[in-house]
């Protein structure tokens, strides 16, 4: 029995034996087969990682870090009533703003550029100007990304310039003008038009629908990025009438109150029944329609964002004393005035104004850059004086659209000027937007 056993025993463990040298024969088999798998899965967990960390270095500018929930959602009405009394100074750009409520000091990140904020606020220091208001914004998301007012006198605490709604709109309704003749009459930028007397003068012996030898031909473009007056204000008259006026400047926000996180004065327009005021509300030659900076940027901006009226912010989020976040911006349409189509016709007799019309030669120094080549610039300008003929009202509302679409930038620049001529609006357009692309 014993030897039986011993016998067995030694079968088993030669067995046991020829098992692992069967098991080493196929890991050596295995082994490249193993070493190619191995080496995959190394390098999907390298590429893992240097993605995370390549992803987490390039996007730390724009994505934000993790935010904690909000305890108490805000909107727009509760800001700005904090706000009531801001004024936008350089700490509040590099280091937020104190919201005071109810004792709690609240911490609100604007969404302002702090280069293009100082740029602008030295610009319109040195221009030599009695008063001035610039507001840039992005077109396609409502972003404020400078808003600056300048007085030659500090008289104190005053109202923000770029927002307040008591400035003749000038030419820049024939904006909404030709918005009107393009959507609702079908008219074409190339539509043939005549004229009597001076393009910048409006008479009522200019309004009557008379040709001879002393009428001129014109098209709307070239009407529009000449400003002429006397064109606009027989389209007034003949083509559009106080009811699609109306609508149009509707459309446009005109008396009606927009958004924001600070105040805004509401823009004002008047339509009248008789033909001559028809002819001075559609050509801009009045002084009773009142708009403000803030809103001829966002005029600007739809034109560059197809039609669209992007709501404007200013305040990016608040914090708690806590850190918590209890408000943060949502970006969404204000008003779609016009169709694509319309925008698109709209740019081009803005285009036109900035090739060959009023903009023509203080924007040469732009068009004539390389650069500039890949970018679409379109503007309208406006000037008139004020009801007593003191002070000089010059107005430029412009945007700028790289190629591709991408970036879009516009821009309502108004300069007031008193007994001394400043730096026109249009030349202190032409500065920011250089500044903008190249810095």
């Amino acid at each position: 029995m014993i030897g039986n056993k011993s016998i067995r025993q030694s079968w088993k463990d030669y067995q046991k034996k020829l098992k692992r040298k069967k098991r080493g024969k196929y890991l050596l088999r295995r082994l490249p087969v193993l070493g190619i798998y191995g080496g995959g899965l190394f390098l999907i967990l390298a590429i893992i990682f240097f993605s995370g960390s390549w992803l987490n270095a390039n996007l730390r500018e724009t994505t934000p870090p993790p935010l904690k929930e909000l305890k108490n959602q805000w909107d727009k009405r509760d800001i700005s009533l904090l706000m009531s009394d801001f004024r936008l100074l350089p700490s509040h750009v590099t280091e937020g703003y104190i919201l005071s409520k109810e004792g709690t000091g609240l911490l609100a990140e604007t969404g302002i550029d702090k280069d293009l904020q100082e740029y602008i606020t030295k610009l319109l220091k040195r221009s030599r100007t009695y008063q001035a208001a610039v507001v840039a914004l992005e077109p396609d998301t409502g972003r404020i990304l400078a808003m600056v007012d300048h007085r030659k006198f500090d008289e104190g605490k005053q109202n923000n310039l770029c927002l307040q709604a008591d400035i003749p709109a000038a030419s820049i309704f024939k904006v909404i003008s030709a918005s009107a003749a393009i959507e609702a009459r079908g008219f074409h930028i190339d539509e043939p038009m005549f004229f009597n007397g001076n393009r910048y003068t409006l008479y009522k012996s200019q309004l009557k629908q008379v040709k001879n030898r002393y009428t001129y031909k014109t098209d709307l473009k070239t009407a529009f990025s000449l400003s002429n007056n006397p064109v606009f204000g027989k389209m007034g008259i003949y083509d559009l009438g106080g009811p699609i006026m109306a609508d149009y400047a509707e459309r446009f926000l005109f008396d009606h109150p927009i958004p924001f996180d600070l105040p805004i004065g509401m823009s004002h327009v008047i339509v009248p029944d008789d033909e001559f005021g028809l002819a001075e509300l559609a050509s801009g030659f009045n002084k009773k329609t009142r708009l403000s900076p803030m809103h001829a940027a966002l005029i600007a901006s739809t034109i560059a964002n197809d039609g669209m009226m992007m709501e404007p912010w200013l305040v990016k989020s608040v914090r708690d004393e806590n850190g918590d976040l209890i408000y943060r911006t949502d970006m969404k349409g204000l008003s779609n005035p016009i169709t694509e189509k319309t925008a698109e016709q709209l740019r081009k007799l803005m285009a036109n104004t900035v090739k060959s019309g009023t903009c023509r030669t203080a924007f040469r120094p732009l068009t004539s850059k390389k650069l500039f080549r890949e970018i679409e610039l379109g503007a309208k300008t406006g000037t008139i004086n004020d009801s007593l003929d003191q002070y000089k009202y010059d107005w430029i509302i412009t945007y700028a659209i790289p190629k591709g679409g991408h970036d879009k930038f516009s821009l309502a620049v108004l300069a007031v000027h008193g007994e001394l001529l400043g730096i026109r609006a249009k030349d202190l357009a032409r500065y920011i937007i250089d500044y903008y692309f190249v810095s």
